[in-house]
């Protein structure tokens, strides 16, 4: 019996060293299979920490910390009727956040026509020397930084022989440095001159801030999946958002050649973008969330404009809005950089890279004073003056960014772009006509309302 069961035991022995090395030369082919799918997972986790939609959400959870408790806390000081009750050395700064002096002017546009007085009464000399200043402002701040826009987003730093270099992949960073700069430009403005009482409760400040945040933050993240051309045109063709926000936030109405231009506009870019050359971006993917996100930027950056026109009811001057905005952008970017832990790992990437953080810091600059510029052309000249400034400077950038960048234009494409300027051009004629006929109404008529 043992001797069967050791004879059993003798049989089964090569069978199962067999076996074992069977077992043995799976184990070992399927290791570059495991370590491939270790590697893969990696890849995935990487892959969706780079997807603009998981970090659309990312933030927007950031912001959403500091909001909820926020609103939380204004209506449980409206609810206890805190204006009335309340006392003791936070009394003046809750006041300010949640209720405000609830002074509004009469007419919106009171300080910048004010303004625009006090430049008609200047000789013609000074009002050249004037307008010239502020076109060179706007176009070397704007220009300068759409050039720099599209270097920080779609090329790489520290590139060498060897070595092929890393991008820059957190725009919201860039929003947080554009928009601390912009807060100290506007907080040393309004301290060193002379600003009206304010009225606004701050905390309305904080919706345009928001959405001023995600546009910006759209902006920059589509220059990853489009070209900075097909960026500017949509950005021209913003008027036609602008007036549908316009109809749902402040109940405006239009006049028929607002919706003619409209129309032009939408012409003008759907030719370019269906003529366009093939581009490096294969995948339809990374090409449909370029138009997604360039949707974000113009539905967000809509609001913004309709919340701001809103928010000028109060007495208040253009830098006492750039600062009240700044101020919630300031802490809505930096709460969420925190939270994700991403503000050390940009600052030892611009510790990495000069050449990042000087471009980073022109980029704020040119931001800032851009938006102070914008302010002081609209005092002086009025919005006509402006838009078409910023209008010719829309048309250079994308001429700029061709030559820069080497982006093709086919001709069905160029015509698209000179129909898009055509009706940006016409819209401020027909505007600055309005404008003229509105002034000769007779008492008790009331011209309709423009974007």
């Amino acid at each position: 019996m043992g001797a069967r069961g050791g004879r059993g035991a003798a049989r089964t022995g090569p069978a199962g060293s067999m076996g074992r090395r069977l077992c043995l030369a799976v184990v070992l082919a399927a290791l570059p299979t495991m370590a491939a799918n270790e590697v893969v997972s990696a890849a995935l986790q990487d892959s969706w920490g780079d997807f603009w939609l998981f970090r659309f959400f990312l933030n927007a959870a950031g912001y959403a910390s500091i909001m909820v408790p926020g609103f939380l806390l204004i209506q449980y000081f409206k609810r206890k009727n805190y204006l009335e009750t309340g006392r003791g050395i936070c009394f003046p700064v809750i006041k300010s956040c949640v209720f405000g002096s609830e002074a509004k002017s009469a007419h919106p546009d009171d300080i910048s026509l004010a303004a625009r007085n006090e430049t008609m009464e200047s000789s013609t000399a000074q009002q050249i020397l004037k307008l010239l200043f502020c076109a060179a402002g706007l176009q070397a701040s704007y220009l300068t930084w759409g050039v720099l826009q599209e270097r920080v987003m779609t090329r790489t730093y520290g590139a060498t022989e060897t070595d092929p270099g890393e991008k820059f992949k957190d725009s919201q960073f860039l929003v947080f440095m554009n928009r601390i700069l912009a807060f100290t430009v506007a907080g040393l403005y309004c301290a060193l001159t002379k600003q009206p009482r304010h009225g606004a409760p701050m905390y309305k400040y904080s919706f345009a801030s928001l959405s001023n945040i995600l546009s910006s933050w759209c902006q920059y993240e589509a220059l990853k999946y489009i070209s900075f051309p097909t960026q500017v045109l949509a950005k021209a063709s913003k008027v036609i958002p602008v007036m549908l926000m316009g109809k749902l936030v402040s109940r405006k109405s239009y006049e028929y050649w607002e919706y003619l231009t409209a129309v032009l506009i939408s012409v003008g870019v759907s030719m370019f973008l269906l003529s366009s050359a093939p581009t490096k971006h294969l995948s339809t993917v990374t090409t449909f969330s370029g138009v997604v996100l360039l949707a974000g930027y113009i539905v967000f950056d809509s609001f913004t404009s309709n919340w701001q026109d809103a928010l000028f009811t109060y007495k208040m001057s253009p830098v006492q809005m750039m600062f009240g905005v700044n101020v919630f952008s300031c802490l809505f970017t930096m709460g969420s950089l925190l939270e994700q832990g991403a503000l050390l790992e940009s600052a030892r990437f611009m510790a990495r890279h000069s050449e990042f953080a000087a471009h980073a810091m022109l980029l704020s600059i040119c931001s800032a004073f851009g938006q102070l510029f914008i302010f002081y052309t609209i005092n002086q000249f009025g919005a006509a003056v402006f838009t078409i400034i910023m209008t010719l400077r829309q048309a250079f950038a994308i001429l700029l960014s061709c030559l820069i960048y080497g982006h093709a234009i086919t001709v069905v494409g160029g015509l698209g772009v000179a129909v898009v300027f055509m009706a940006l051009f016409l819209r401020v004629y027909a505007r600055s006509r309005m404008k003229k006929r509105s002034k000769k109404l007779p008492a008790g008529e009331v011209p309709v309302q423009k974007v």
